[in-house]
């Protein structure tokens, strides 16, 4: 038995990092998971390893979470293949970092789009598969038959500020606001909105950065950071995939309009 028994759930940015560490718990745990990323490469080593642990329990499905039409077919995928939506993880996101008086309307328009809009349109999109669903059980039978799931993230640097990432950090502080207003507009439907903010988390957007490359953070700001955390180390994404999980199970069936701060304790002014 596992926790995640026979629920189906969508998990965006799942190629890499968090996402695929969310993609390869969910499975484990029981769900049958539809493995959501912008590259094709990394999506399809994701399901290679949630095959591993258990044969046909994931799909490939390719797309942009910044373009709604691609979120429609997303959620239409889970529900043609699985049979229904239960559990939403809005993880995809992305990083254009510059200091504000440097930053183009590109690298703005980039990540506001990828890191809130995206988390918008992902919402958005499960309305007749999750929002319509509940609705309709509880009208006919007075409950719903599961309580239903929607896992969004912010971000330590969001609650903090961080230079160079005004655009990072005001998305994802909006996705604060969206998970609120959401939890409140769906909580009728017995559908629960929480959100996660990791803090300092060992992927490919925070690993030493080599001069001349777009991702990833300088040395001298990891050691900084790391000096911030009680645990004195940098969390995984196994770290952040457990307290997912934990949002996304029947453990939480009470939880909605919450965040979490998943960090080890990291010191935030």
């Amino acid at each position: 038995m596992g926790l995640l028994d026979d629920r189906v759930a969508v998990v965006t940015g799942a190629g890499r990092g968090i996402g695929r560490a969310i993609a390869e718990t969910f499975v484990r745990e029981g769900a049958w998971v539809v493995i959501n990323d912008v590259d094709a490469e990394p999506a399809e080593a994701t399901r290679a390893a949630c095959e591993a642990i258990r044969v046909g329990a994931s799909i490939v499905c390719i797309g942009s979470v910044a373009d709604r039409r691609d979120t429609d077919r997303l959620m239409q995928q889970a529900v043609d293949r699985f049979g229904q939506l239960d559990i939403l993880v809005n993880n995809a996101g992305i990083t254009r970092d510059r200091m504000s008086h440097k930053m183009t309307d590109e690298d703005w328009d980039l990540v506001l789009a990828v890191n809130l809009t995206g988390t918008f349109n992902c919402i958005r999109s499960t309305v007749p598969f999750m929002r319509d669903v509940a609705k309709r059980e509880l009208a006919e039978r007075g409950e719903v038959d599961r309580v239903r799931k929607v896992v969004n993230f912010f971000s330590t640097a969001a609650i903090r500020g961080n230079p160079g990432q005004a655009n990072y950090t005001a998305a994802k502080m909006g996705n604060v606001g969206l998970t609120r207003t959401i939890a409140q507009e769906w909580g009728r439907f017995r559908i629960c909105v929480n959100a996660v903010a990791p803090g300092f988390t060992e992927t490919r957007l925070t690993a030493p950065k080599a001069p001349g490359e777009v991702l990833g953070v300088p040395e001298p700001l990891r050691q900084a950071a790391l000096q911030r955390i009680p645990f004195r180390r940098f969390g995984t994404p196994e770290d952040i995939a457990n307290v997912v999980l934990f949002l996304a199970s029947p453990l939480s069936d009470y939880v909605t309009g919450q965040e979490i701060n998943v960090s080890g304790g990291l010191q935030i002014p």
